[in-house]
């Protein structure tokens, strides 16, 4: 619950309100680009730590903190009165989920060690709907009351709030045995380095973070280029090309918990190979696609593979790494997450320019898909602790 209003909240944050705000503070044009990326920077730069830091001081102390950022910032957007301030707001905004995610994960995880596939997708499905509902609500919210901002950060911050009550039992949490004697500022150093050291020597360890940042290297990428490629080339309205683009998360958000939990029982190997494969097989045909029928069966087949792989890796790396280092191994796998979420759009728009145009992007996607499934078999990842 905590998870879907934290994401319900930073999610309305930004879509459909971040643009028209901007615009209305009047940000220049060579600006934009920083403020909508703002509050992605802190997921790369923040993850990994705070994870880490997770497993010497325990889980709840980074939770609170989270909660509190996510309560807290969206009050932060009604004091804003030129449009710099708001690249610093969005900055602070991005620390939230780059500290909630991976720690929550790591919470789940040790909370079902036997039900981590599962129960690990069952909260990404719970972030997802509030993901999917935010843009939707938002809108709504300012058509009702004519572009009034300040309304809808404020609901914004009612969603903010609700997340952070939803994590005031962490507050009677029992206390996580990890030692008696207090960590110096030097010792919480060295064994943030060494558990890293550890999670990228662990064998198998890189190779899941690799498929992980291939995955959203891809998702990151289909997402922003099939908005263009729908209405430019297929010539859907902006209705359908919204339909097929939301179907992908759409069926993520119900195949995730039964595809972790078919991982829970038959390991994590099968459903990861089998769903680069089924979602690098859509990314071959949509280029050469016009049909709306068409193209929505495909993006549905793209989302339950993109599920079957999303659903295993955090769970398996979860179970390869030693149990003292769960936090640590989560907030590496989102860091890589994040990266390949980046560079995807960044480097397709590359091939896009280039006289392949469409077909050069997604094949370039489906042939990366496809390469992760095949890296991940050949690799001889052991099976999972």
């Amino acid at each position: 619950m905590m998870g879907f209003f934290a994401i319900l909240s930073s999610t309305m944050s930004k879509s459909p309100v971040l643009k028209p705000f901007s615009l209305s503070l009047g940000t220049p044009t060579d600006w934009t680009g920083i403020v909508a990326s703002a509050s992605t920077i802190p997921g790369i730069l923040v993850s990994l730590p705070a994870a880490s830091l997770s497993d010497i001081y325990g889980r709840k102390k980074f939770i609170l903190i989270a909660g509190f950022i996510f309560a807290s910032a969206p009050f932060l957007y009604l004091l804003i009165t030129v449009w710099w301030q708001l690249i610093l707001v969005r900055f602070y905004h991005g620390f939230a989920t780059a500290i909630f995610v991976p720690v929550a994960e790591a919470s789940i995880a040790e909370l079902f060690p036997t039900k981590r596939g599962e129960r690990i997708s069952l909260f990404s499905s719970a972030t997802y709907v509030g993901r999917v509902i935010a843009p939707a609500l938002g809108g709504y919210i300012l058509f009702a009351t004519t572009n009034n901002f300040h309304t809808l950060y404020l609901c914004v911050a009612i969603a903010g709030v609700t997340a952070l009550v939803m994590a005031l039992p962490f507050l009677t949490e029992r206390k996580q045995i990890i030692s008696t004697r207090q960590h110096d500022a030097r010792e919480t150093v060295k064994k943030i380095f060494h558990g890293w050291r550890i999670v990228i020597h662990t064998r198998g360890a890189l190779t899941v973070s690799l498929v992980q940042a291939s995955l959203y290297y891809v998702y990151g990428s289909a997402e922003f280029f099939l908005a263009g490629y729908l209405p430019e080339v297929a010539g859907l309205n902006e209705f359908l090309t919204g339909i097929i683009i939301t179907s992908i998360i759409g069926i993520a958000i119900f195949a995730r918990p039964y595809m972790g939990r078919l991982s829970d029982k038959i390991g994590r190997r099968t459903p990861i190979i089998l769903g680069c494969i089924i979602s690098a097989a859509p990314m071959l045909v949509i280029p050469f696609v016009t049909s709306f029928w068409a193209l929505l069966l495909l993006a549905l087949i793209y989302g339950f593979g993109f599920a079957s792989v999303t659903a295993s890796t955090p769970a398996l790396i979860s179970e390869l790494t030693p149990k003292e280092l769960v936090g640590t191994c989560m907030g590496f796998l989102d860091t890589m997450m994040d990266v390949g979420q980046t560079l995807g759009p960044i480097i397709s728009g590359l091939i896009l320019a280039t006289s392949l145009q469409y077909v050069g992007v997604f094949l370039s996607l489906s042939i990366l898909l496809l390469l992760a499934g095949l890296s991940f078999a050949l690799s001889k990842v052991p099976k999972e602790k």
